[in-house]
């Protein structure tokens, strides 16, 4: 039985911006890392492998479209996907972004928090993002920045287990399942919940709009506007990465205006959870066999899952 949830000192006004301070970047996975060094050391290496792997490591990614929308490299011009980032900042950039993170080991560990394993983590990253770019398609919406904002949906998450970590290592959330999870308990103990710290997360490091008010709307889509097809897309893959990662289809649907949103019936819904889960074995079996380099850049492109039971590492 986990020990009540520690409250924050009262004399500290904890914000999501005093949260994610503590978070410089985003840990990397020990199985992807390997395999895009390879992929970067041969010069016969396809540009869309490269890409197609970068996009299944969420720190890579993060990092990728940080540098690609830098002063020295936008020039003014944002770029919100990991394909045009990668083209701006070149194959040089990369890879010492790459052997970087090799060299200092920058594993994803387990969120203490929230009785989340770094496999469960990665996996529910992954997942999302697949089930975004299938909505995306039939929404007409950029499949490109949808596959991101499913794969950093969880960064909240990711921030706020660190900052216990150094703050309140007593701090602990039980995630309940979708739509509201552990989001009402972190709102009555911190003030704010996890999604909320994921966009100021993304703010922080100047991602483009289009990425972090989605992140941040992922609970109540409804709550936005101007971003409500992207947050409605959001909430609804979160469902279906769910329904994919526990092997179960006994969840509460997400409600009907959303499903309309997101142009979806239930059974349509669920329909979606194979396909999903058949990318999701197809990318796993990808990278067990670690020779990303034969595989064509259309299955790496959309069918993408990543396995992997990492040590607990440290983040830079």
């Amino acid at each position: 039985m986990h020990p009540p949830p520690a409250v924050p000192n009262a004399e500290q006004v904890l914000t999501p911006d005093e949260v994610v301070r503590q978070l410089h970047r985003l840990p990397s996975a020990p199985q992807v890392l390997p395999l895009l060094k390879k992929l970067l050391g041969d010069g016969n290496s396809s540009l869309y492998d490269i890409v197609a792997l970068i996009r299944l490591d969420q720190g890579i990614a993060a990092r990728v479209l940080q540098m690609g929308n830098s002063a020295y490299f936008s020039h003014g011009t944002r770029c919100f996907t990991v394909d045009a980032a990668v083209n701006r900042v070149g194959f040089d950039q990369v890879y010492e972004l790459v052997l970087n993170a090799v060299s200092s080991q920058v594993l994803l560990r387990p969120l203490t928090v929230y009785a989340i394993s770094a496999d469960e983590l990665w996996r529910m990253s992954v997942t999302c993002a697949l089930a975004a770019e299938l909505l995306a398609k039939r929404m007409n919406l950029d499949p490109d920045i949808a596959y991101s904002v499913g794969l950093f949906h969880g960064v909240g998450l990711v921030a706020i287990d660190e900052w216990a970590y150094l703050k309140q290592p007593d701090l602990r959330f039980l995630a309940g399942l979708p739509p509201l999870e552990a989001c009402e308990l972190e709102r009555k103990t911190l003030g704010f919940h996890n999604a909320e710290v994921g966009a100021a997360l993304l703010r922080l490091w100047d991602f483009p709009i289009v990425m972090s008010e989605p992140l941040r709307w992922q609970y109540q889509p409804r709550g936005t506007s101007a971003h409500l097809p992207l947050a409605s897309l959001l909430h609804v893959a979160k469902w279906l990465r769910t329904a994919v990662c526990t092997h179960t289809t006994d969840l509460p649907l997400p409600a009907p205006a959303l499903l309309r949103t997101v142009q979806l019936s239930p059974s349509q819904l669920k329909e979606l959870i194979e396909d999903v889960a058949t990318r999701l074995v197809a990318v796993n079996s990808l990278l067990e066999i670690g020779q990303p380099e034969k595989a064509s850049p259309a299955l790496l492109k959309e069918e993408q899952v990543l396995p992997l039971t990492p040590d607990r590492g440290s983040f830079i």
